[in-house]
């Protein structure tokens, strides 16, 4: 039996049955619920690389989030370049910052580099807050154009933002994916299971979390960029918030670590629970959304700390286990 290959089937199924899910379905809510969740399910796709696969955990992911939105958006705003070509600029820039802040950060471990990660992510929000050629707190409305591709504006169907936040997320898995089958992928669980233990094998370990922090910068920024073109109005305190930055963690968390299925289990649960409470409930959905969310963290955290894809491989188990003691 061929255990890739298997991986590799199920996840192409899996993208068949998101790809097909918004199409039984005229509901313009649903549409937007199953967008909000390709964006977080990719956002934890990305933090999983550096997180997941390299154990570096990082509280401060909401910065190239706002990076990628703010790149594209001041771009088209003031300048009317495509959000296309400010996706890339955004990509760039995410990249270049988290090489520069990283760098430093790595020769921090455990929980000091986590708090590291959540203080850039501050620093950052608050440049952006006091930054009048940004519009500071204010925020900005970008202008809307007539709908195209090239602006990525549509107004008559949320559709086309469901595909677009589709290809990026098969981009990201993918990505994710070949990552974690290469020879950088297997330096970077060893660095994870033990630091000490990966340079004594000759790995340049902050080299090879330096190149998992700058890809998973690179793609959170392209997901910036569509929420900002999808909302059509962002500021420092949509984009940059530690919300954003925690939604990612606690999906990723909750889904399962270092696992490409891990973060689109977390964000199948908490992005339309966030979402239906919140049209069902009012307002911010009363918060009943994170206290269901955070149960189900505690009653994780104390049965399978490696999350919900841990429980489902321990119930297989079992039940293979069973199956070979009937035969026997």
């Amino acid at each position: 039996m061929d255990v890739k290959k298997l991986k590799f089937d199920a996840l192409v199924y899996i993208f068949a049955v998101i790809f097909i899910l918004p199409f039984l379905s005229s509901n313009a809510n649903f549409h937007h619920v199953m967008i909000i969740f390709l964006i977080y399910a990719g956002l934890g796709e990305a933090w999983n690389i550096i997180t997941g696969f390299g154990g570096q955990t990082s509280f401060g992911h909401a910065a190239f989030f706002g990076i990628g939105a703010y790149s594209s958006t001041i771009l088209f705003y003031k300048f009317g370049v495509s959000p296309w070509l400010g996706m890339l600029v955004g990509i760039i820039i995410s990249t270049v910052i988290s090489a520069i802040v990283s760098y430093p950060c790595f020769r921090l471990k455990g929980h000091y580099f986590a708090i590291a990660t959540l203080a850039v992510a501050e620093i950052i929000k608050q440049i952006f807050i006091s930054w009048d050629y940004v519009e500071g707190a204010t925020g900005i409305s970008i202008p809307i154009v007539e709908e195209s591709l090239a602006a990525m504006q549509f107004h008559s169907s949320k559709m086309p933002y469901f595909l677009i936040a589709f290809g990026l997320f098969i981009i990201t898995v993918l990505t994710a994916r070949y990552i974690e089958n290469s020879r950088m992928g297997y330096y970077l669980k060893a660095i994870r299971e033990s630091h000490e233990a990966a340079e004594a094998l000759g790995i340049n370990t902050t080299r090879y979390k330096l190149y998992a922090m700058m890809v998973s910068a690179a793609l959170s920024a392209t997901f910036g960029t569509l929420y900002a073109q999808y909302i059509l109005y962002i500021d420092p305190f949509m984009v940059f918030t530690m919300e954003v930055s925690m939604k990612i963690v606690l999906l990723s968390v909750l889904g399962g670590l270092g696992n490409i299925y891990g973060p689109l289990i977390g964000a199948a649960i908490l992005i339309p629970l966030s979402e239906y409470t919140r049209v069902y409930l009012g307002g911010t959905g009363k918060g009943v959304d994170l206290i269901i969310f955070g149960a189900l963290i505690i009653l994780v955290a104390c049965f399978e700390p490696n999350g919900i894809l841990g429980l489902l491989k321990k119930g297989v188990g079992k039940r293979r286990g069973l199956y070979a003691r009937t035969d026997a």
